[in-house]
């Protein structure tokens, strides 16, 4: 059983202490947070454990500890990031790695130096939708992609209890919280890598976030494919808005909510075909099959997925956006990208 500590109880944190505790291969061995009422929430729903402030007041009284689950905001890592490297403890930390491209890159050299495995928390990957498609494209069902467009429509409301409230201060909080995870599926699924970008990023006047909510991108990948992204967190209409629509040589793929409804049509087709989907519990699936692999690399020695590393280039890609706004120019990636 691998033992593992939680740090951060928030929505996202308590996904992963569900996952956790139902895991056959782990133990969720403590909890940490600096709310003493959060703590206390999770004694009550998951059980009574050890319970800490911070990474290194439970480091500090744990032996036993075999990984890290690093579930609180994206803000200050470096530090917890550096006393776990010093106990060689595996890592699986939520997205976005950091609030910046250097501050990631530091990240990723305490943990390489250390010689110890980063996984990144990028849920979407196994969600049963992103691996089915993913199965469309290298079957050539409908033959190769040349161009799509991923729209994402949401009223975000940044005040309600059951968010984070720290995106509303930040300075892009549909980048870095939302389109991390759009970016990542695009690397993912079709293949390919990010060679340019053209970027806008700006606030609708109703916004309740300090910083921008809207992100309009035209991107290039090095295998001729071109997505045309528009992301929002402040659409004005409650109601949720997707689509990820993928032009092919033969036909189309076409997904139409975030956690399913697949479809695929070749060109003559009368109508769209459904892709069947497995039940899909929201946010606790995907969670269970990311950790599920994080377990089968620190115990079993399997392939690390969503490495530190790759990592970077989607965050690359923020940071090209970023750049692109503020110039109104194009922005490359390999400019943008650090060196390890």
């Amino acid at each position: 059983m691998l033992k593992v500590l939680l740090a951060g109880l928030g929505v996202r944190g308590r996904h992963w202490a569900q996952v956790i505790e139902r895991s056959e291969r782990a133990e969720l061995l403590a909890y940490v947070d600096p709310s003493a009422d959060e703590l206390a929430r999770a004694a009550a729903e998951f059980g009574e454990r050890p319970a800490f402030a911070s990474v290194m007041a439970a480091l500090d009284s744990l032996d036993d500890v075999g990984a890290l689950v690093l579930a609180n905001p994206p803000m200050g890592r470096e530090g917890i990031v550096r006393a776990a490297s010093a106990r060689k403890l595996p890592m699986l930390i939520e997205k976005p790695l950091a609030l910046s491209l250097a501050e990631a890159a530091t990240i990723l050299r305490i943990v390489e130096n250390a010689g110890i495995p980063l996984m990144v928390g990028l849920n979407f990957r196994y969600l049963a939708v992103t691996q089915a498609t993913k199965r469309l494209l290298a079957r050539q069902t409908v033959g190769n992609p040349e161009f799509a467009r991923f729209t994402y429509e949401r009223w975000r409301d940044g005040r309600r209890p059951d968010l984070n409230d720290y995106p509303l201060t930040m300075a892009h909080p549909m980048l870095w919280e939302q389109t991390i995870h759009h970016f990542d599926l695009m690397r993912y699924v079709y293949g390919q890598e990010p060679l340019r970008l053209q970027c806008q990023t700006w606030n609708p006047s109703w916004s309740m976030y300090a910083g921008d909510s809207n992100v309009s991108a035209l991107i290039d990948f090095d295998g001729g494919l071109r997505v045309n992204y528009q992301g929002t967190w402040q659409g004005n209409w409650a109601a949720p808005g997707f689509e990820w629509r993928t032009d092919c040589t033969d036909g189309i793929i076409s997904q139409q909510d975030e956690f399913g409804a697949l479809y695929y049509a070749r060109r003559d087709d009368a109508e769209l075909t459904a892709v069947p989907l497995p039940p899909h519990e929201r946010w606790i699936s995907e969670t269970r099959a990311l950790f599920a692999a994080f377990v089968a690399h620190v115990v079993d020695g399997a392939a690390l997925q969503c490495s530190g590393r790759d990592h970077l280039m989607s965050l690359a890609m923020l940071e090209a956006c970023i750049q692109s706004s503020a110039s109104g120019g194009g922005a490359a990636i390999d400019e943008v990208l650090p060196e390890i």
